[in-house]
């Protein structure tokens, strides 16, 4: 697969994807790429111009992304061709691309001798471990979802959706288990309940049975349409959905997403983000899908990254905007240090500073990429590249509000109301079509059908495309907040704050923030006869939400802002904090 023609054959096939005729100079006929059109044309552009097998870096020509049905299949080709090439490193263990493999097949038989298989749910809640990130591997071989919790989530959220996975098998970090085990008698669905990565207790499983069983590969097919692991979203309700994510669809965005950010044989990535993030697919997954190796730290501390990234020959790291802010702000020593093998830092989940970007590219020498997805495409949906971030530097400031063009087989609309496609620089919502989509949420046939409609994923953004391409995402129409990369539900904290005595209304929205990117603002109108203040009303938040959903602030005001029907215009409420609608969105 060493040439245009064989590489571009093979994306159409394994994308399931048939361009229709280029318009002038190979260009597609609709801008860029309006359509799925010559996906050579899209190939090249997604690699600065040229085919990614040309000048180093992505070169989908030793047979690494050949054949790939499931997520596992980029381990397995990997541990054959550099069996003792380093895999992973977390503390002072280091482990191959052999023993990973190894590890998988032995947690791959647990779940079958669980009786798990094809269709079946096993969920985590813990830190990030190299165990934690081959129960995914484990999970791909068996056919059995792999659900990720957010650690971060209070025990009655876990409680929530773990019942509505109807998990059977429930691994959990050491630090976990004294508060799962207090809500046990609500996890009707779990049959095990297993440690990860240490001694078992009454009730409980030891680690070391996950290491116990036979480290032959597992014998169950596994189609390349089921589903590989079911991450938990929420809209407006804030009710948690399952994203019902198969193995199609993961495969696929790890190839987008490598070729856009030109991850490289070999090269050592900082894994910072927690596993249980759709960010796993460039943190992760796409560096592994090219035979890299990965630098886990357990959870984010600046400190530590800022070492890594400096004194352990990182090539790659993806951060979100929280994270950088952080790095730059909270570690002294960070504009001294060199960072020789830097190659990239990836960043997106959540707005950032344009002084923040600045700095960073400055302090750290090396490209910089931002990506705008949805945990609905599995991860990446457009890329600001490394030579954008440069034409913003060079004078094109626009560009740093922009989230960037579509990955290679994507397409990206902006609609109106019906549906239909608005010109060049008009507002609408921002709707994605390609092979990185969902299935659907998992068991809200009605739900999933509205969001796809017409094949489209409907994500609820608002946003417009220029002239070039550029998708520009201004707001929301699902009202998330993005705060250090975690998706806070308006509705969950208003649910919170109508229950305090004092409240008579209240709404929620996003604020800018130069660390977090955004942080939760509460509007309150307070009953006639009562006077709450800012530190009473964040306090009974406190004890009531996880600590990213909490308020940082508080304004008071008379009425709320309502249309006819009686929605509330957060718009209006928001319009003092984000001058000239400049509100920017990473999504996630």
């Amino acid at each position: 697969m060493g040439n245009t023609g064989e590489v571009t054959g093979w994306i159409r096939r394994r994308f399931r994807v048939a361009g229709p005729p280029a318009g002038e100079n190979g260009r597609p006929s609709t801008g860029w790429p309006a359509s799925l059109v010559s996906v050579r044309y899209v190939l090249r552009s997604s690699c600065r111009g040229r085919p990614p097998w040309e000048g180093g870096g992505c070169r989908p020509t030793d047979g690494s992304w050949e054949g790939a049905v499931r997520l596992a299949d980029f381990l397995d080709y990997w541990a054959r061709e550099q069996p003792d090439a380093e895999f992973a490193v977390q503390g002072g263990r280091r482990i191959s691309y052999r023993e990973a493999v190894t590890v998988t097949h032995r947690l791959a038989n647990f779940l079958i001798a669980a009786g798990l298989g094809p269709g079946d749910r096993a969920a985590v809640v813990a830190t990030n471990s190299i165990e934690y990130l081959l129960l995914y591997f484990a999970a791909a071989k068996t056919g059995v979802a792999l659900v990720p919790v957010n650690y971060r989530l209070t025990p009655d959220e876990w409680a929530y959706i773990l019942g509505d996975s109807g998990s059977r098998v429930l691994f959990a970090g050491t630090r976990h288990v004294d508060a799962l085990h207090g809500i046990r008698d609500r996890l009707e669905t779990v049959e095990r309940l297993v440690v990860l990565d240490g001694p078992g207790r009454p009730g409980w499983e030891d680690s070391a049975v996950l290491t116990e069983g036979p480290d032959t590969p597992p014998e169950c097919p596994v189609d390349e349409d089921g589903d590989v692991y079911q991450m938990y979203t929420s809209g407006t309700t804030g009710r948690p959905k399952g994203v019902l994510l198969t193995n199609r669809a993961v495969t696929a965005n790890i190839v987008q997403v490598a070729l856009a950010l030109d991850n490289r044989p070999g090269e050592r990535c900082l894994a910072a983000l927690p596993l249980y993030h759709a960010g796993i697919v460039p943190t992760v997954f796409a560096p592994l899908s090219r035979g890299g190796s990965l630098w886990i730290l357990e959870s984010f501390d600046p400190r530590q990254a800022v070492r890594v990234l400096s004194e352990k020959g990182i090539g790659y790291t993806t951060l979100v905007p929280s994270m950088i802010q952080m790095c730059l702000v909270e570690v002294p020593d960070v504009s001294a240090r060199r960072y020789p093998a830097l190659r990239l830092v990836h960043y997106g989940a959540s707005p950032i500073a344009e002084k923040t970007l600045q700095t960073a590219m400055e302090t750290f020498g090396c490209d910089f990429a931002q990506s705008y997805g949805l945990t609905e495409a599995t991860q990446g949906v457009t890329f600001l590249s490394p030579a954008d971030h440069r034409r913003a530097l060079a004078g094109e400031r626009h560009l740093l509000l922009a989230a960037g063009r579509p990955a290679i087989a994507t397409e990206v609309r902006v609609v109106d109301e019906d549906d239909a496609p608005v010109p060049a620089g008009t507002t609408g919502e921002v709707v994605v079509r390609g092979p990185q989509l969902m299935r659907g949420y998992w068991r809200l046939p009605e739900e999933s059908a509205a969001t796809l409609r017409g094949g489209w994923l409907h994500t609820g953004d608002i946003g417009t495309l220029d002239e070039e391409g550029y998708l520009f995402v201004s707001d929301r129409l699902k009202d998330v907040i993005v705060s250090g990369g975690e998706n806070v539900y308006p509705r969950t904290v208003e649910n919170v704050l109508f229950r305090h005595p004092a409240v008579a209304d209240a709404a929620v929205i996003g604020v800018p923030d130069e660390r977090w990117g955004e942080t939760v603002k509460a509007v309150v109108v307070a009953k006639a006869d009562a006077a709450p203040t800012e530190e009473e009303i964040i306090g009974f938040c406190r004890e009531r939400l996880a600590g990213f959903q909490r308020p940082r602030s508080v304004d008071f005001a008379e009425a709320l802002p309502r249309n006819p029907s009686g929605k509330v215009l957060k718009w209006l409420l928001r319009e003092r904090y984000w001058p000239e609608g400049k509100r920017r969105v990473g999504g996630a």
